[in-house]
């Protein structure tokens, strides 16, 4: 596990900072994770040139490294980089704790970092299973934990958000994604309780649902067939980008305070 940060000065604890013009999320303090790539490096995007003080945080630390260079010059907060796997919670926590050394408190977590393994159930290779519940599931519920008391802190002085990446998986049906829609439906039903029991503390707690979108997941499954079909389904009418759903992340972070949008379905227009 590594850090990175463009200064050494750490950014003190926030009070309810006034947004800058054209810098919505200016003097917040944001965790994304599975930033590497695609819709974790497209929300860091928006949130760091949207004012944020942003902490990339991934597995692969040269695509951490990279994205760092292209932020910085643009934005008007730190940009810091957390090589972590997500898998290993002792090390989550130590992230945390840079995180909060550096940065300040954090006040938005993006818990984007996931698998999508698909495989016929009765001949899967089970460690895909496995990789699917550490990371969309174990990954997501210890990166929560790990930043919840700074949020409840957060939300006594101003906005406080937990975003969740989840997926349409999570509700329809999927012929041989069943395990990968099965995470997904867990993240989505976890949200709405977590809403219930953050809520009343001032947390709010979001879940952003993609349809068919074009990025690299799902690029490493076993299943050839399975890679061939996800292929297809995103060489169709026009699929959305990591950008659609960073754009959607903004704008449900940056609602007022007392709005939470709650649950949010995003998916291409010709498929309803």
């Amino acid at each position: 596990m590594t850090f990175s940060s463009a200064s050494a000065s750490a950014v003190s604890t926030r009070s309810a900072p006034a947004a800058e013009s054209g810098r919505p999320l200016a003097g917040r303090v944001a965790v994304v994770t599975g930033a590497t790539s695609g819709i974790g490096a497209a929300t860091a995007r928006k949130l760091a040139l949207g004012g944020a003080s942003v902490a990339l945080m991934g597995r692969r630390e040269d695509r951490l490294t990279e994205l760092a260079e292209e932020l910085r010059p643009d934005a008007s907060g730190q940009i810091l980089t957390v090589a972590v796997d997500l898998s290993q919670t002792r090390s989550l926590a130590e992230a945390a704790a840079s995180v909060r050394s550096r940065l300040g408190r954090v006040d938005l977590v993006v818990a984007n970092a996931g698998a999508m393994l698909g495989a016929p159930f009765e001949t899967a290779d089970t460690a895909e299973w496995d990789r699917m519940l550490d990371v969309n599931l174990r990954g997501l519920l210890h990166t929560g934990r790990a930043f919840v008391d700074d949020l409840l802190t957060a939300a006594e002085h101003g906005p406080a958000d937990l975003v969740h990446i989840g997926s349409v998986g999570g509700h329809s049906l999927y012929p041989n994604w069943s395990v990968y829609c099965a995470t997904k439906a867990a993240v989505a039903h976890l949200t709405r309780n977590l809403r219930a029991e953050l809520g009343p503390r001032h947390v709010r707690v979001h879940t952003i649902e993609p349809g068919v979108t074009a990025t690299e997941l799902g690029d490493d499954m076993l299943n050839e067939d399975m890679r061939a079909a996800l292929a297809r389904m995103r060489t169709g009418p026009r699929p959305l980008s990591a950008e659609d759903i960073a754009e959607s992340v903004a704008f449900t972070v940056t609602a007022p305070a007392h709005v939470n949008i709650a649950e949010m379905i995003v998916v291409p227009v010709h498929l309803g």
